[in-house]
This record gives C-alpha cells, sequence and structure tokens, in this order.
C-alpha cells in the first residue's frame, strides 16, 4: 500500500524543468529519497503539499489530490523543511504549538503536545528560551518537533542533517529512526547523503534530474547477482583457496583473510563448500555472510556515474 502516488507528473519553473515525467509509488514505512542536490527532490515535496501546481501530470497523497486538495494534505502530514522556519521572539512551547493549531488542534491540546514533542526531542530543559537563540542542532530538533506535535500520518523531511556536527547529526538520525520505527509513522526522508538514508530507511527513491531512477528495498540494490559468499579465517590460506578451487569456486582474497566464494550454486550449498574447503585446508572459519556491494556502488551504478563524483559525507557533486 502507498502514502503518495504520483503520475507523469511535469514541473517547470520558467523555461527549466525539475521534474519530467515524474511517476512513483511512495510505500508504507520509511523510505529514503535520494539524488544530488537539485535532481528534484524538494521540488516533488513542495508540489506533494500543494505548494507548487504541476504543468501536467496527477498525483495524491493520502488518498487526496495534489492538484486541488493541498491544505487537506498539509494537515495531515508533518513538514521538516531544509531552511529554517522559526518565528523569531516566539519560545519554543509557542512556536511548536502554534503549529498545532495551524493544523486544526485546539489551543490546549497543541499545548499539552508541544511540551510532550518537546521532551520527546531533547528540548525539555530550553522549551521556554526564544528559538532564535537556539543552536544549529537544537533549531533542527525544534523543526522536527513542530512536524509531528498534531500526530501525522506522513512526516516529509528535507535535509535533516543539515549543518549539523557529527554528534548532532548522529542525534538526529536516532530520533528519526525511533519516530518511523518505534512509532509505527510514515517517513520520506530527503537526502543527498548515502549514509544517513542507509541509517534510518528500508526502502530509496531515487532521483536525478527530474526522473525516477530507481526505486526499492536497500537489501535488494545491495544484492551482488551469483550470491557470492564472503568468508573470514582465523589466518590467510592459501591451501583453502586451492581447495575451493577444486571444487569450482571462484576465490577472490579480500586481504586480512578474508575471501569472496563465487559459485554457480545456492547460497547454502555455497556454504557448505566452504566448509568442506576449510576441513581440507586444517583452517578455522570465524565468519561467513553473504556477500554485499556498497550502498555507494550500489547508488553510483543506478546514477551512472563513478566513484569520485561522491563523498560520504559530502554527498553528490555532479
Amino acid at each position: 500500500m502507498s502514502v503518495a502516488s504520483i503520475q507523469n507528473l511535469v514541473v517547470r519553473y520558467g523555461a527549466f524543468v525539475a521534474l519530467n515525467d515524474f511517476s512513483v509509488e511512495v510505500p508504507e514505512g520509511c523510505t529514503g529519497l535520494l539524488g544530488p542536490n537539485g535532481a528534484g527532490k524538494t521540488t516533488f515535496l513542495k508540489t506533494s503539499l500543494g505548494f507548487v501546481r504541476p504543468a501536467s501530470g496527477r498525483g495524491s497523497v493520502l488518498g487526496y489530490d495534489i492538484a486541488t486538495q493541498g491544505r487537506e494534505i498539509r494537515q495531515r502530514i508533518g513538514l521538516m523543511p531544509e531552511q529554517d522556519c522559526h518565528i523569531p521572539g516566539m519560545t519554543a512551547v509557542q512556536f511548536v504549538t502554534y503549529a498545532g493549531e495551524l493544523a486544526g488542534m485546539p489551543s490546549d491540546q497543541a499545548m499539552r503536545r508541544a511540551h510532550e514533542v518537546l521532551e520527546y526531542c531533547g528540548l525539555g530543559e530550553a522549551r521556554y528560551r526564544n528559538v532564535e537563540t537556539y543552536s544549529t542542532g537544537m533549531k533542527q530538533r525544534v523543526k522536527l518537533a513542530q512536524a509531528i506535535v498534531h500526530g501525522p500520518k506522513l512526516l516529509l523531511l528535507d535535509e535533516p542533517t543539515n549543518g549539523l556536527d557529527p554528534k548532532g547529526r548522529a542525534e538526529m538520525l536516532d530520533l528519526i529512526r525511533s519516530v518511523s520505527h518505534g512509532k509505527g509513522l510514515n517517513v520520506l526522508v530527503s537526502s543527498h547523503l548515502l549514509p544517513d538514508i542507509e541509517r534510518v530507511a528500508d526502502q530509496v527513491i531515487v532521483v536525478m534530474k527530474g526522473q525516477l531512477r530507481t526505486q526499492g528495498l536497500i537489501s535488494d540494490l545491495k544484492r551482488i547477482e551469483g550470491h557470492p559468499m564472503d568468508v573470514e579465517l582465523i589466518e590467510k590460506c592459501p591451501e583453502f583457496i586451492s581447495a575451493a578451487q577444486r571444487m569450482g569456486a571462484a576465490v577472490e582474497d579480500l586481504g586480512h583473510a578474508t575471501y569472496r566464494v563465487k559459485t554457480e550454486r545456492t547460497p547454502e550449498e555455497t556454504g557448505r563448500l566452504v566448509f568442506q574447503a576449510a576441513r581440507e585446508a586444517h583452517i578455522q572459519v570465524r565468519g561467513l555472510a553473504l556477500a554485499e556491494r556498497s550502498l555507494e556502488d550500489a547508488f553510483l551504478d543506478v546514477l551512472g556515474v563513478t566513484a569520485p563524483h561522491y563523498h560520504p559525507t559530502g554527498g553528490f557533486q555532479l
């Protein structure tokens, strides 16, 4: 079941086409929206909320039409925008309460919820301070608090770790993971940072140049054809390689007493071959796992770019 359905969406800013015949089904759960800067991720979010009118195409979010029912959509989702959105002169409690009231909550209920979500986001002791006095990390947290105060059915997060140091980034990702997996909230996280997406999401939508490149489970994207096994021995062992090769396996030395064994057999049969080769070589197997390519390699393959275009903390540079 999907929380959003988009068909053949075209969005233009003047002569620039930001989304070009874009179609996607956003599944339930926690999904990463991944792509380079300028790929069309933020335009997709804004159009889904009714802030941007498409040139053509159609779509729905939570069953509401994006072209005609933007207000209904915005009342039922939570948005954590990339830019700061606080109102100067307001304390965190006032700001988050106001966000709840804008979503249709009664004032007293919005106030109670504001205290609860600020505590949940780690701002309990700072709730009465003006938001403009907050650090960058605290401002990101209060943006998350205002996005969840009204109990939305879908949470949209646009670059939620922007400007954070490593500690603040880890804490924000832990919060997102808690919201999406511990509270059962559907979450769409837009980012150009692979580690962030891998840490919080189970599935991804990959966008580049305004078009859908692929979508699916992260585990499926990382899978290597042929299901090779990675084998860790207690020490390097040429005899293990020879024994496995005699049984028809291809063996790649990965270094540090780790080998990748590939056969034409099932993973279970390959595992039995590994232990048989280890017995013949009189060597102990310390670890055995189905081999995966890195998430970076998987996405670079999808986007058709080479490794120098990507940095794990800086994201895509295209």
